[in-house]
Order: C-alpha cells, then sequence, then structure tokens
C-alpha cells in the first residue's frame, strides 16, 4: 500500500502544476500572450501564430523524430544501468547538428512560397528566411533537453524551459512596445536561442562523459532512432500541417482578425490547459517507455496518469467554461470576445483527451511507429474535416463543437486499439470516475446557457467546488497529501 502511495506521489510531483518552476512558466506564457494582445490586438496574435506554425512543421519536419525516440533509447538505457547511454547521447547530438541545418536550409529555400501561401503576398519572404535561424535553434534545444527528459534530470529541464523563456519575455515586451508588429519575428528568434542556450548548460552539467563520434557511425548505429523517430516525426508533420492549414483557412474565409481570435483559443487550450500534458509527458513517456515490456507495470503506469490526469483536469475545465469570458479578458481583451464559445465548447473534449492521451502513449512506447502513424493520420485527417466543416457552417463555434466530437471519437478508437492489439484495459474502477467528471463538466456546460445570471453563476461555483471536493478526496485516498507535504519538507530541510 505505502508502495503505491508512493508511486501516486511520484506521478503528482512530477505532473503537477503547483511547483514554482511549472507556476512561473505559465505566468510567463499569459504575460507574453497578454502583452501580444494588448499592444498589438487579434492581427498581432494572427501574424505570430502565422509565422510559428510553418515554423513548428519544418522544425518537425527535418528533425527525424529525434527528440522522442532518443527519450526512448536513452531513459531504457539509463533504466537498466546500460554502458552504451552516454553513446547514444553522442549519436542523438551529431545526428541533430545535420537534421537543424538541413532544416534551416529548407526554410531558406521554401522561404517565397511560405510568404506568398501563408499570407497571399512576397511581403515575408525575408521574414520567412530569418526564421531559419529559430529553426536551427529549436532543432539543438530539443536535442539537450531530450538529453534531460530521457536521464529524468526532470529539475534541470524544467530550469532551462524556465530561464529560457524568462529571458525570452524579458526581450520581447520591449520588442513589442518599440517595434510593434515588426518586432514579433526577432522575438521568436531570441526566444528560440535563449531556449538553446540554457538547455545547452544543463544538458553539459550532466552528460559528463563525452564520447567521439563519427557522422558515418552516426548515421550507421542510430538507424533504429532514426526509424522510430521517423515515424513520430511523420506524425508531428501531420499534425502540425494539419493546425497549419486551419490557421490559414480560417484566414481565407475569416480574414486576419477571425485567425487571431482562433489562435488565441487554440492557445487556451493546448497551452494553458494542454501544459497539464506537457508536464505529465515530461516524467510518464520514459516512464512508460522503461517498462514498455511488462504488461502489468503498463497498466499500473497508465491507470495511475490518467487517474491524477483526469482528476487534475476535471476543476480546471469546469473553472473555464464557467469564467470563459473573465478568462479571455484577463489573458487577453475584451475585443477577443468571439473566441468564448470555440474555448467553451473545446474544453470540454479535454477530459475525454486526459484518458486517451494515456493510453496512445502505450503506442509510442512499445516503438509500433507502423501503427502509430496510421492513427495519426487518420485522426489528423479527421480533425482537419472536422474544423473545416465546423467553421464553414457554424464559425469559431464550430471548430470548438469538431474538437469535442474530435476528442470523443479519439477516446474510443485509441481505447479499442490498445485493447485488441496489447491486450489492455484499465484498472476496475476508473470508469465510473471518468463518467462523473464527464457529467460534471457537461452540467457546468449546460448552465451556460441558463439566462438568470445569479442562478447561472450560483450553479456554475457550486460545480466548481463539487468538482475540486471530489478530486481532492480522491487524490488524496491515493496520494495521501499530508505524507506528501511531509516529504516535501523534510527534502527542503
Amino acid at each position: 500500500m505505502e508502495s503505491d502511495k508512493q508511486s501516486y506521489q511520484s506521478v503528482l510531483k512530477a505532473t503537477s502544476l503547483f511547483g514554482g518552476v511549472q507556476v512561473i512558466c505559465i505566468l510567463i506564457t499569459i504575460i507574453r500572450s497578454k502583452v501580444l494582445a494588448s499592444l498589438l490586438g487579434p492581427e498581432g496574435v494572427a501574424i505570430s501564430n502565422l509565422f510559428t506554425r510553418p515554423l513548428q512543421l519544418i522544425t518537425t519536419a527535418t528533425q527525424l523524430g529525434l527528440d522522442k525516440s532518443a527519450v526512448k533509447d536513452i531513459s531504457f538505457q539509463y533504466e537498466k544501468d546500460d554502458v552504451d547511454t552516454f553513446r547514444t547521447i553522442a549519436i542523438l547530438q551529431r545526428l541533430v547538428w545535420i537534421t537543424g541545418l538541413a532544416g534551416a536550409l529548407l526554410m531558406v529555400l521554401f522561404s517565397p512560397l511560405l510568404s506568398r501561401f501563408t499570407f497571399d503576398t512576397d511581403a515575408y519572404t525575408q521574414s520567412f528566411i530569418w526564421l531559419g535561424l529559430a529553426v536551427m535553434f529549436n532543432q539543438l534545444a530539443m536535442s539537450q533537453l531530450a538529453i534531460l527528459q530521457g536521464l529524468r534530470k526532470l529539475e534541470f529541464l524544467a530550469k532551462a524551459n524556465l530561464l529560457g523563456a524568462f529571458l525570452g519575455l524579458l526581450v520581447t515586451i520591449p520588442l513589442y512596445f518599440y517595434f510593434g508588429l515588426n518586432g514579433i519575428l526577432p522575438a521568436i528568434i531570441i526566444t528560440s536561442g535563449f531556449v538553446f542556450l540554457f538547455a545547452y548548460i544543463y544538458a553539459k552539467r550532466v552528460v559528463r562523459s563525452h564520447i567521439k563520434i563519427s557522422t558515418k557511425d552516426a548515421f550507421t548505429e542510430g538507424k533504429p532512432m532514426v526509424k522510430l523517430g521517423l515515424a513520430l516525426s511523420v506524425s508531428s508533420i501531420v499534425g502540425l500541417l494539419v493546425a497549419y492549414l486551419i490557421l490559414v483557412f480560417v484566414r481565407y474565409e475569416g480574414g486576419t482578425l477571425e485567425a487571431g481570435f482562433y489562435g488565441a483559443g487554440i492557445v487556451i487550450l493546448n497551452t494553458y490547459v494542454g501544459l497539464i500534458f506537457n508536464a505529465m509527458s515530461t516524467d510518464y513517456y520514459p516512464r512508460l517507455a522503461a517498462v514498455c515490456d511488462d504488461l502489468k507495470a503498463i497498466i499500473k503506469t497508465v491507470f495511475e496518469q490518467a487517474f491524477i490526469a483526469l482528476l487534475l483536469i476535471t476543476p480546471i475545465v469546469i473553472g473555464f467554461i464557467a469564467f470563459a469570458p473573465i478568462v479571455i479578458e484577463i489573458l487577453y481583451s475584451g475585443e477577443f470576445e468571439p473566441t468564448i464559445g470555440l474555448v467553451r465548447w473545446g474544453i470540454v473534449g479535454m477530459v475525454f483527451k486526459a484518458v486517451s492521451w494515456s493510453m496512445g502513449y502505450i503506442i509510442i512506447a512499445k516503438g509500433d511507429s507502423k501503427l502509430f502513424m496510421k492513427t495519426t493520420v487518420g485522426f489528423n485527417s479527421l480533425l482537419l474535416l472536422l474544423n473545416i466543416l465546423g467553421y464553414h457552417y457554424f464559425g469559431l463555434v464550430g471548430i470548438g463543437a469538431g474538437l469535442l466530437i474530435y476528442f470523443t471519437i479519439h477516446f474510443i478508437v485509441v481505447k479499442t486499439i490498445v485493447f485488441y492489439k496489447y491486450d489492455f484495459k484499465m484498472s476496475a474502477g476508473f470508469y465510473p470516475i471518468f463518467i462523473k467528471c464527464i457529467l460534471l463538466c457537461m452540467a457546468a456546460f449546460g448552465a451556460t446557457y441558463i439566462q438568470n445570471l445569479l442562478f447561472k453563476y450560483s450553479i456554475l461555483v457550486a460545480l466548481i467546488g463539487i468538482s475540486c471536493l471530489y478530486s481532492f478526496r480522491l487524490l488524496d485516498k491515493k496520494v495521501g497529501f499530508k505524507s506528501l507535504i511531509n516529504t516535501i519538507f523534510k527534502k527542503k530541510k
């Protein structure tokens, strides 16, 4: 019983957003978005997203998924005390320099096409050429962060991200203030540079054994890593391509302002709420990869992660549903009111995502690249279709509804796949909790349509309280908050 409690505590400590570093990261993201929206308005948010999407796409297309496949190999070898761990790290570092240069060159070559397709003009060709630097920085940073993640140096990983983001923010604010829309491009490049700098500094502190390896040997010995990475890379490319196409479609059909509203809503869903999933994946993926050959260990690991993810996300979802207008005004400004419907519909889907996301990692941990690629292409094709149809017929609210439908289907399909492919079944007692969380979120969503403000917000506040108490009670049974707090204070002493 005590070992189970310690296991849940380990998951919660790695996942939780209550730690100082994660809280500061959230605040930095909020401040950056608020400054961008306040100084540059919806147009600035749209332009920033229209630069960021192709940047992410080129970066992912050329890095061969090495940031994910390397984490799997490094964590597996590190768990077994394998002497080849540092050789794998040397292979990764050699390969990433090559992929980074290739990515920067590709950005330069495609800059005229990207400018015309994204903005319907050649005026941004030079801007996309300069983004080649950000591609290089991003790839180098991701390789260093992958090393820290694979070696489970989560504190260093968090600090590298924090310091890079913080210094990037200090530079971003004056750039937006003095240069307006022209400050967006240098802000993106400089922030990428700072993230790489601190990732490199912290990775150097843990990789004390430096192994020299030739480019030829790196490609020869790194074939398994590249093979899995390519599958993961293709899946990421498809996801980013779909996000890019949806953004461009919204800009073409609704204009730049609509693209800004859409971008703001997606940032809320993927960045602020999505930070929970990012925090989880930092520790979850290497833990699951380390036990990928043991079904009982997989069931236990996935259940723990899904349980904590679901109970953490439910009160947050209800809070965002209840106070979406206030949250959007605080994070952006009153100009972004059209985003409310998108956020309210889309955020309900996060409850389904919390579970399907936890189960979906089994496919990656197993290294089943073909299945992962097929499911990714299929899911993203569905997402593209639902979002385009949703926006065409119902505007931004249609995109939110499309996201809810997508996450529901994603959950059902992933659950079916992992059962028939790997004989995985969620532990008994999980689904009653899952259903209760869904009902709480749906009740909150339904309450937003009540016309009487006092009655509406009385119900919404009550539902927030009920969800918080329900989550706390169940988490306390598994985690034991008192012993967790005592453990933290003992470590500090």
